[in-house]
């Protein structure tokens, strides 16, 4: 029904507009003939603007989510990002949240990404008149919640459907088609298709994989336009990442209906190095054939959300880098965080093996030298992984917590710290695009120019290029122009035939402004990390303080949170790197870093009057704020995505796209 309805609403376009956007073309050979009828945006700018939103969000249709009392539906998730309360679980008797929560600045954009796994499983436990409601397991989903979480995901997690599906799994799959279509017309009701371009929403799922010893495999497919497969495919139909491109190619880019997409792998963190893996589902090493699908369907991981950062690697005793430490996780997979609940010496640690992003680029330029195509070319973005439809709010002010753990709400108020301690609010993503339309933000996504930031609405742009790249670019006002024109913008490529010299790398970034009568945190510094391989296969790295005070007198009081010391509301630099090696294969990205200021869990802990010297004022549920591993400080940050270098010439239609 709602694509009659987008029918007449495109005819209606067409009939009052001037003109339409169209999309710019396809990334492999296929032409894309599909054209996004809508009113044009009247902010359109050709050097492109920032668009900051939540690619990564769970609502009521997501099996963990339910489980923990979440109620808000998908239409629910867009309000809230468009700036709407919405109410958060425990809930009243006659159903009235015991909790709201707004955002104090709207997003621009959102992805609802549901668990496709389980939609049918949901929906036959949530509706009497659907045969198996009354099944022991939909029994158990509605009277025993946290067991009902553990079982229904194990079993979606070995790539099976419960009893309760039928045979063949065919009850369940029909009644997914209910919700799947809800969150198509969810999102296409909170798109805004007028000419004032203040909201995207874009039709998507999770794909929630899991590796033999259940690390998480978890990708988010987005699709471009409101052309989707009939039914999502799940890990229950395809059980292997390189199923699921294969699948997605067949139903999608290649089904000849104007379907197009992205994958976003999330969590590489808790991957147990499983996620990024060389070798094909009969063991045998991946081909260029294999590396040309991957590098053309996942084009961002996600490098920051609720469930800790991605980014790299830290260890006191191997690690040189002391801010990968930030907000990484005691723990190497799901399962290590539930066995460590209650045998801790179980619990496997995080390791340099686990599966880090800047592990996993190095990894892509070795493939690169052995496959002429490197799998692993992966923009960054952030996002929340909210389990309570509560897309960016990332606010380290006022957390409520995400959940996503199953953990049912209870009917009353949470006391203490509302959610484990070593979770976090999340991060966004920000895309750079002309206009804030479906088309334009998913072709920035697919070109790579996109970045992350830990919650902070910091503004950041990354340019690579040679000596033509002006020595004052920092002082030009036209800094975007002339790194358009004299370089490539993050998730872009340097060749070798296009620099006259060791490459030139300049980074712009601004301090989150804040709305009205909010302070924010100024910024500390800039950085460069540089990561390379040569011809040997020597894999190196090295982080580059570019511009900002490495040691300035700056911090916060962790008795009040106030933050003390100078910082800067915006910085600029330009660095060469003099140590390059035309013969190796390399990547560069930006890091920017704020002011240290309170975590989430300090600012509650200091509003509850915790003194971890007084026992008396460690009020139940409070424990946590003088845990070992509370960590107090948080210094937010973004990161852009990279600029790759190789010595090879490499196939067109994997590199970026010059600037129209």
């Amino acid at each position: 029904m709602f694509r009659f309805i987008l029918l007449l609403v495109n005819l209606s376009f067409i009939a009052n507009a001037s003109g339409e956007t169209t999309t710019s073309g396809r990334m492999d050979s296929q032409a894309d003939n599909y054209r996004e009828l809508r009113q044009p945006c009247v902010n359109h700018k050709p050097l492109r603007q920032v668009f900051f939103g939540d690619t990564h969000v769970h609502t009521k249709y997501s099996l963990d989510a339910s489980t923990q009392g979440t109620r808000t539906s998908p239409a629910d998730a867009y309000r809230f990002a468009r700036g709407a309360e919405i109410g958060v679980q425990p809930w009243t008797a006659d159903g009235k949240p015991l909790r709201r929560l707004q955002l104090d600045r709207p997003l621009d954009f959102a992805v609802v990404t549901d668990h496709a796994e389980l939609f049918g499983e949901v929906e036959v436990c949530q509706t009497p008149a659907l045969s198996g409601y009354d099944s022991w397991q939909c029994k158990m989903f509605r009277q025993i919640p946290r067991a009902a979480f553990f079982l229904f995901n194990t079993q979606s997690s070995r790539a099976k459907r419960l009893g309760v599906c039928g045979e063949n799994g065919e009850n369940c799959r029909n009644a997914a088609l209910r919700p799947w279509q809800e969150m198509q017309q969810a999102a296409e009701d909170a798109y805004d298709r007028t000419e004032s371009c203040e909201f995207t929403s874009f039709v998507a799922y999770e794909w929630t994989g899991a590796s033999a010893n259940l690390a998480n495999l978890h990708r988010n497919i987005i699709f471009k336009n409101e052309h989707v497969p009939t039914l999502p495919l799940s890990f229950i139909d395809t059980p292997s990442a390189p199923l699921l491109w294969d699948g997605l190619d067949r139903d999608c880019v290649n089904a000849g209906t104007g379907c197009d997409v992205l994958v976003i792998p999330h969590n590489s963190n808790l991957s147990d190095g499983y996620m990024f893996s060389v070798a094909r589902d009969d063991g045998k090493p991946i081909t260029t054939a294999d590396a040309e699908q991957r590098a053309r369907l996942e084009r961002l991981v996600e490098v920051m959300q609720h469930k800790g950062s991605s980014e790299c690697f830290y260890d006191p005793l191997n690690s040189a880098d002391e801010l990968c430490g930030f907000e990484q996780l005691p723990y190497n997979s799901f399962p290590d965080k539930f066995i460590g609940k209650v045998l801790p010496f179980f619990s496997q640690p995080p390791s340099a093996k686990s599966g880090f992003i800047r592990d996993v680029l190095r990894e892509g330029l070795a493939q690169e030298q052995r496959l002429g195509v490197n799998p692993f070319k992966l923009g960054f973005i952030a996002s929340s992984d909210t389990h309570i439809g509560a897309p960016g709010a990332v606010m380290e002010q006022n957390f409520l917590g995400h959940g996503g753990a199953g953990e049912p709400a209870g009917d009353k108020l949470p006391q203490g710290l509302p959610d484990d301690l070593e979770f976090n609010p999340g991060g966004l993503a920000a895309v750079w695009a002309e206009e804030n339309t479906r088309s334009s933000l998913f072709e920035a996504m697919r070109r790579r120019e996109t970045y992350g930031t830990s919650g902070p609405r910091i503004r950041l742009r990354f340019f690579g290029g040679d000596e033509s790249l002006p020595e004052d670019i920092c002082e030009r006002n036209d800094y975007a122009a002339i790194g358009y024109k004299y370089g490539v913008p993050m998730g872009g490529d340097l060749m070798p035939k296009e620099l006259a010299s060791a490459p030139v790398f300049t980074v712009f970034a601004q301090m989150d402004a804040g709305r009205s009568g909010t302070a924010n945190m100024p910024l500390q510094k800039i950085q460069i990390i540089k990561g390379s391989i040569d011809r040997e296969g020597n894999k190196s790295e090295k982080v580059i303080d570019v511009i900002g005070d490495e040691n300035g007198e700056v911090g916060v009081n962790l008795q009040n949170c106030e933050p003390f010391g100078r910082g800067h509301s915006q910085l600029c630099g330009r660095w060469q790197d003099s140590q390059f090696n035309a013969n190796e294969h390399a990547y560069y990205y930006a890091r920017v870093l704020e002011n240290p200021s309170c975590r989430w869990s300090q600012r509650i802990c200091v509003a509850a009057k915790v003194d971890c010297n007084n026992a008396e004022s460690i009020k139940p549920g409070y424990e946590g704020c003088c845990a070992q591993e509370h960590r107090p400080i948080i210094q937010e940050r973004a990161w852009s995505s990279p600029i790759w270098y190789s010595p090879i010439e490499l196939d067109p239609d994997l590199r970026n796209r010059p600037l129209p």
